[in-house]
């Protein structure tokens, strides 16, 4: 007996390395799995800012069973061991990963269509602005489709020849020193409501100071002054320049418009709902009232059906 005594010492001293292993062996998966649920939500948080429970659940729910008033005593077994946690855990996190792809692909997809559709506005548009400035002589194929007018058929005034004595006295056009100074000089034709004087203005500045980050406001007056004159199919080519140019510039939303308006002026109401699309698609959410107020004036007008 005295001889098995060390021997069954040295089985009780072994016994619980295994089970120290293990449990170090938990802990340290256990931190690793929360890293990764860290991980998840961080990811969470920069592909769905705001946290929208619509896209997903803001945070990995805790796999921590609820106290049973029938559970044993402490010496029973537990309902779950930490690696079965651990794998629910696991499943929890691939299962989010799987749903966000889904959702991000899903969401890839419709930004591809609304860019297409931009692109096939914006040549369509420009295809048929073409088409009302082709020569008298020449029939485009778009102004066949679309039976529009060319531009240059309008028939074209014929200026009175002046006097010899009002030639010689009419001072040359000075250009102004600085870019604001002929600003200056250009705007008070549209607070004035001069329409023609505005055309003429609004192009000469233009001409003069192309690099100026006035020149799309200048394109849209233009725009505006031949509408006045029911010179349409000019203020379309104006406007439309307005958006292609600078669509971030504060008059381009104006532009798209004052572009369909034009459009209904010309009995294009179908160009016209598309412009109106694009102007819901590109600036929807920064429209002023009065802009919305426009917008749907024009909506009405062409009898939009969306």
């Amino acid at each position: 007996m005295t001889r098995m005594l060390p021997a069954l010492l040295a089985i009780a001293v072994l016994m619980p390395a295994p089970l120290a292993a293990q449990a170090v062996d938990v802990a340290k998966l256990d931190r690793r799995v929360d890293t990764l649920e860290s991980e998840m939500r961080a990811v969470q948080r920069k592909v769905f800012p705001g946290g929208n429970t619509r896209f997903f659940e803001p945070e990995i729910p805790a796999q921590v069973a609820a106290p049973d008033a029938s559970a044993p005593a402490a010496d029973a077994l537990p309902a779950s061991t930490p690696i079965a946690d651990l794998t629910a855990r696991v499943d929890a996190v691939e299962g989010q990963l799987k749903t966000m792809t889904g959702q991000i692909e899903a969401m890839e997809y419709k930004l591809r269509q609304l860019e297409d559709g931009q692109r096939r506005l914006k040549g369509d548009v420009e295809f048929r602005l073409t088409a009302l400035e082709a020569p008298s002589g020449v029939t485009p194929p778009a102004a066949a489709v679309l039976d529009l007018p060319a531009a240059s058929s309008r028939p074209a005034a014929v200026a009175a020849p002046k006097p010899a004595a009002q030639t010689a006295a009419a001072a040359p056009t000075v250009k102004p020193a600085t870019e604001a100074a002929a600003w200056t000089a250009a705007y008070p034709k549209v607070s004035a409501r001069d329409w023609p004087g505005v055309g003429g203005a609004m192009s000469q500045f233009i001409v003069d100071w192309p690099r100026s980050t006035r020149v799309p406001q200048a394109k849209y007056w233009l725009g505006r002054s031949f509408a006045a004159r029911n010179q349409y199919p000019q203020a379309a080519k104006a406007f439309l320049d307005v958006y292609q140019s600078a669509p971030r510039s504060t008059p381009a939303p104006d532009a798209l418009i004052a572009l369909a308006g034009a459009l209904n002026a010309m009995t294009k109401p179908k160009d016209a709902c598309q412009v109106l699309a694009e102007l819901e698609a590109v600036y929807g959410a920064k429209l002023t009232e009065t802009q919305r107020t426009d917008a749907g004036r024009q909506r009405t007008k062409a009898k939009c059906t969306a």
